[in-house]
């Protein structure tokens, strides 16, 4: 152990904090677009369908899941990925399946594909 007061080689041994500028760039969503998922994620939780999400930033997409139970698959995945906003749309939902339900460039009309689902559970 060396004393830092009395050794002036001391500050050779410092390590560099890590920068928060060194860490790739992640995807994720703005206020707006979480605020557009989080309308529908409480209208089904509150007609019983969904019961938790979870939300991954990755490097080339950001993904909002939605779960019937914790300990399941999802159900649905919200998926952005700018990659392929001019060729396909960055927005789109994914089933469970791996069936691609909707995409599309704008965020609340890939969202509507949810409100058939919930008009089928309000009539229920």
């Amino acid at each position: 152990m060396q004393d830092f007061r009395t050794n002036g080689d001391a500050a050779a041994n410092l390590l560099a904090f890590p920068d928060n500028r060194s860490r790739s760039p992640v995807v994720s969503f703005d206020r707006a677009e979480l605020s557009q998922i989080l309308r529908i994620y409480g209208r089904m939780v509150s007609a019983g369908e969904w019961r938790d999400y979870a939300i991954d930033m990755l490097k080339d997409r950001a993904v909002f899941s939605v779960f019937r139970r914790t300990s399941e698959m999802p159900l649905y995945r919200i998926e952005k990925n700018p990659k392929l906003a001019r060729k396909q749309g960055a927005y789109q939902v994914v089933a469970a399946g791996g069936l691609i339900m909707k995409r599309g460039q704008d965020l609340a009309n890939v969202l509507q594909v949810f409100d058939k689902a919930l008009a089928l559970a309000d009539k229920a």
